[in-house]
């Protein structure tokens, strides 16, 4: 059905995937603006959200400045409470607003050192209670959220009594879940906040079944996927090797190669995620798991999701193989048509032993000659969805996703349900001497940081949440940049996403060479830069990064086993006490706990958390337990997949699967 008689409206909404009815009502919002009357009082928190019913009194000032404008009123609520209303930049309010009777409702916050209500947003009238939480969504340039409304309104009415139950009655039984069409009215028309908890119950729940049966989907079929034909690994071959090397394996990383390679000689394939901090060995148990796949005759690839990563990897697999006869391969897109060429040609005949590259080593046109194990290197940067495109080029291909994000047991069973998990909890060096501190931007100690390591000949990463950023410079990275530039002239370099290859290419030589010993840049460096004479970390504006994703940037320094000094520019006290945590513990784990234990309910519409998959109804984390409710449902669902309540809905998830693995 056409969402409107309107072409260019349609045009616009098919950019954002709205193309029916369903997607219209499927799109929620992205948050809720309230307008449910403040209980009067007599003294109000600076910073409180006031929203008040009342009337216009006296004439709107207007005054103008050089690039902005005060408009000010005085306003009476209906319970005789008189507040002085600033709102800046609608000068147009001294034409629109006048002294009378008329009734407004006038949403602000609270400013106690002038006494003064900030406004926010006013509409005529009184607002209805049922009406009072207006739904705000995520639009197209061009649609307004008026007209999104109107959209919603008439999708409702066309598809009530039409749409299908894809929940088993079982389970919406079980959980008592209100109709999907009553679960998505209430979320756009909500009379209160429980209407919104209601309707998001069952979306919630269905997305989490959905992913839960997937992924258990995919761990059935590999469980029958046979290694008869496969020879094993040659372990005297491996151990040799091992005890070659200069340094010794931790106790970790022990078990995790140990695990990994009972996989890779078992009968079935192995599909297993090995996760641990920054620099607790992933790579060298990656290099050895390759090695091993190399003494029974089968090809390796390792996929990183950088060009950078890729880089660095092939250089540390050089270095760690120069003296065994292995042919090792870079694939990446930067590389030259020639280059691609012969690569391509040395997988599909044999010739490579290992290749190593990004999202290039799943194109169609690649062909590999017995490929026998897949490593994907920080996993959650492909999606959830892609790696099972490279698995697709081996017939009987192992898989190893490796995570630097620590993510606590019992979440990671959930997230990773298709997989086996192996964890590396031991650095290999000992324990690093990083110092973490919490400095106000306004104090020019850490300055003092910066002089020394550059007079000791050490690299200083400087870590800024933006690329454009917000009105505070001090989350820009150009803008930063531009500061740090200005006083060490000729010592900065920058990085990120948005710059070209070739950009990215010089920045990170000239910081590796020294030549540019200060590199400002956005996470970006998370991943894919190892330089061991990193000493100092200083990041701006703190509070846009979970506390794992600061302790993996922290991951990035000290890691030549000299003292390190990760410093946090904050003086948000709420904020600093949460980053308290950052201070007292360098455990990835505990930090990803506290994580969990700190973490404020999400956005309506997914979560952004690093190194979780994103839902559009669902957060992993906010809704945990709909996810383990919806594992133990998925494992019952899979056991009664052929009974008449269940088949449509195991069905179109085994489809889904299939689709994924055509690619």
């Amino acid at each position: 059905m056409a969402l409107s008689k309107s072409k260019p409206l349609n045009a616009k909404l098919a950019l954002a995937g709205i193309l029916t009815n369903e997607d219209v009502l499927f799109h929620l919002p992205r948050r809720y603006e309230s307008y449910l009357y403040t209980e009067p009082k007599t003294i109000y928190q600076d910073g409180e959200r006031i929203v008040m019913l009342g009337t216009v009194r006296g004439n709107v000032k207007v005054t103008r400045f050089a690039h902005r404008s005060l408009a000010s009123f005085y306003f009476v609520t209906k319970a005789g409470h008189l507040f002085n209303v600033e709102a800046w930049n609608r000068p147009y309010l001294g034409k629109t607003l006048k002294d009378g009777d008329d009734l407004y409702s006038v949403i602000g916050v609270y400013n106690a050192r002038r006494h003064a209500v900030e406004l926010i947003n006013m509409v005529k009238g009184e607002v209805l209670r049922d009406k009072a939480l207006k739904p705000i969504y995520s639009l197209p340039e061009g649609v307004s959220n008026y007209v999104y409304t109107t959209l919603v309104n008439r999708a409702l009415i066309a598809l009530r009594g039409q749409m299908e139950e894809p929940i088993p009655l079982t389970f919406r039984k079980k959980y008592r879940l209100d109709s999907i069409y009553e679960s998505l009215r209430m979320a756009h028309q909500p009379e209160s906040y429980e209407d919104i908890h209601r309707g998001l119950r069952a979306l919630k729940y269905q997305e989490a079944l959905e992913f839960s049966l997937k992924t258990q989907i995919v761990r059935e079929e590999n469980r029958v996927i046979s290694h008869r034909y496969r020879k094993e690994v040659n372990r005297e071959e491996l151990d040799r090797f091992i005890a070659s090397l200069p340094y010794s394996l931790t106790g970790a990383q022990k078990t995790a190669l140990q695990e990994c390679l009972a996989d890779m000689d078992s009968a079935a394939l192995m599909y297993r995620l090995l996760q641990g901090d920054v620099g607790s060995g992933k790579t060298l148990v990656a290099a050895l798991l390759c090695y091993a796949c190399h003494t029974r005759g089968e090809q390796s690839a390792l996929m990183a999701p950088t060009d950078a990563l890729a880089k660095q990897h092939y250089q540390t697999f050089k270095t760690l193989f120069a003296e065994i006869p292995v042919n090792i391969g870079l694939l990446v897109g930067t590389m030259d048509n020639v280059e691609k060429r012969n690569v391509l040609a040395d997988l599909a005949d044999g010739t490579l032993d290992m290749v190593i590259g990004t999202h290039a080593l799943f194109s169609k046109h690649v062909e590999y000659n017995s490929l026998g194990l897949v490593i994907i290197d920080e996993q959650h940067k492909f999606g959830v969805n892609q790696r099972m495109l490279l698995v697709g080029k081996g017939e009987r291909a192992d898989l190893l996703l490796m995570s630097a994000t620590p993510i606590p047991r019992t979440l990671a069973l959930t997230v990773y349900g298709d997989m086996d998990v192996s964890t590396l909890d031991e650095f290999p060096s000992g324990k690093r001497d990083v110092h973490t501190q919490i400095i106000s931007p306004k104090d020019p100690s850490f300055g003092d940081y910066i002089f020394a390591s550059l007079e000791s000949k050490h690299r200083i990463y400087v870590v800024v949440p933006q690329i454009e950023g917000t009105e505070d410079p001090t989350t820009s990275v150009k803008k930063v940049y531009a500061w740090y530039q200005k006083r060490f002239p000729g010592q900065v370099t920058m990085l990120h996403g948005q710059l070209d290859q070739e950009s990215k290419d010089v920045a990170n030589a000239a910081f590796r060479s020294g030549l540019c010993p200060i590199l400002v840049a956005t996470s970006l460096i998370e991943v894919g830069i190892d330089v061991k004479e990193a000493n100092l970390m200083i990041v701006y504006s703190p509070s846009f990064f979970s506390l794992s994703s600061l302790h993996q940037l922290r991951g990035r320094i000290g890691r030549d086993g000299s003292r390190a000094d990760f410093i946090l520019l904050s003086d948000d006290a709420e904020e600093n006490e949460k980053l308290e945590v950052l201070c007292h513990t360098d455990d990835g784990f505990a930090i990803a706990e506290a994580d969990l234990k700190m973490r404020g309910p999400g956005e309506i519409a997914g979560t952004k958390q690093s190194g979780l998959p994103d839902f559009s109804f669902a957060n992993l984390i906010d809704d945990f337990k709909i996810f383990e409710c919806a594992r133990d449902d998925a494992t019952y669902l899979l056991a009664h997949k052929k009974e008449e309540e269940f088949r449509d809905f195991y069905e179109k998830c085994r489809q889904a699967v299939e689709d994924i693995k055509i690619g």
